[in-house]
């Protein structure tokens, strides 16, 4: 029984959570949160874009906690799963590796480089596990893609379009503030800069144009340069002022022998495909039947690998702190890029 201990509940602690409890060989042990509401069980105030609304949880048989160090003081904790704001990643995954306790901490790993150095680092020194939830890969979607190419069916890949812009999510706090959660390119296209370096590898380098707010990427375009026999690739991101459509993403993909493409989004309170998963292969147009779109499925397939890893003492492919370091990295130089107006080398 692998014993977990959250640190953290606010939306993704609370998903986290309830996935965990859908899982065998595993136990949420303990919980550390600051707000004692929550941490008797009175989350109804809980909101995210997706999943089941907060309500009244049943705490009993669960070890709470005000501080994260009584809270890493329990021997009896294999892991720690971390879901704070982002500004507090680093120092909460790095006390938690030195007490020995691998680490599932959510993304963005943190807001900048160093933080991330350091994060690897401390998992080195300690042997343990450290996993970075970029649950991107585990979307029936994206899953779908990452088969196709892998498999060879379709040839090369030659490159792709990605595309993820949302309202303005006014129900979050210090949204806007580089030092607490970085905006949209930390809070938003991590998810689809992580995806861009699990299927092409780091570009050479990057421009960016778009528009800023408060010194930040507010909206923007973004041209991933891989040399003149490399992929083509590309991503639009950010947010809009306008409430109506709280969420769109999608992808192109261009392979040898075939295209990949979908588009989702949610207009009003109602979520649909503007393009369905769709294949262009040979002259013929085909639409893959995918699982369950429930975005829950996602983070039970998402948890499942880290738990699978933590019992074969393996590192995970697509969860692995390298990649979401990258990740940052393609961030900061797109911001980069946005700020000077001119191609940034990675």
């Amino acid at each position: 029984m692998i014993r977990v201990g959250i640190a953290g509940i606010g939306f993704m602690g609370m998903v986290h959570y309830l996935t965990y409890h859908k899982l065998r060989g595993v136990k949420v042990a303990a919980l550390c949160e600051s707000n004692l509401k929550r941490l008797k069980g009175d989350w109804r105030d809980i909101r995210g874009n997706f999943g089941p609304p907060g309500q009244l949880m049943d705490l009993s048989g669960v070890a709470t906690y005000t501080s994260i160090d009584e809270m890493l003081a329990d021997d009896s904790l294999d892991m720690i799963d971390v879901t704070l704001p982002p500004a507090l990643h680093a120092e909460v995954v790095i006390k938690a590796l030195r007490s020995e306790k691998h680490v599932f901490c959510e993304k963005p790993m943190a807001l900048n480089i160093r933080d991330c150095d350091r994060m690897t680092a401390a998992a080195r020194q300690a042997q343990k596990l450290l996993f970075i939830g970029h649950v991107l890969p585990y979307f029936p979607e994206y899953a779908w893609a990452l088969k196709a190419i892998g498999s060879g069916k379709y040839g090369k890949i030659l490159g792709g379009s990605f595309r993820r812009v949302i309202s303005e999510p006014t129900w979050l706090a210090n949204y806007w503030k580089a030092d607490q959660v970085g905006g949209p390119m930390l809070d938003l296209h991590v998810h689809d800069a992580h995806f861009i370096r699990l299927l092409f590898g780091k570009p050479h380098s990057v421009v960016c144009r778009g528009r800023m707010r408060e010194g930040l990427p507010q909206f923007w375009q973004s041209q991933f340069d891989y040399g003149l026999q490399g992929p083509v690739v590309c991503a639009t991101c950010g947010t809009i002022d306008q409430q109506g459509r709280p969420f769109n993403h999608g992808f192109e993909i261009h392979l040898e022998h075939a295209t990949l493409m979908f588009e989702f989004a949610i207009l009003g309170e109602k979520g649909d495909y503007l393009m369905k998963p769709t294949i262009l292969e040979g002259g013929k147009v085909q639409h893959p039947k995918l699982p369950d779109e429930d975005p829950m499925n996602a983070f039970t397939a998402e948890i499942q690998e880290v738990l699978r890893c933590v019992r074969q003492g393996d590192r995970s492919e697509t969860l692995d702190a390298s990649l979401a370091r990258d990740a940052i990295v393609l961030c900061q130089k797109q911001s980069e890029s946005l700020r000077r107006r001119c191609f940034v080398r990675l």
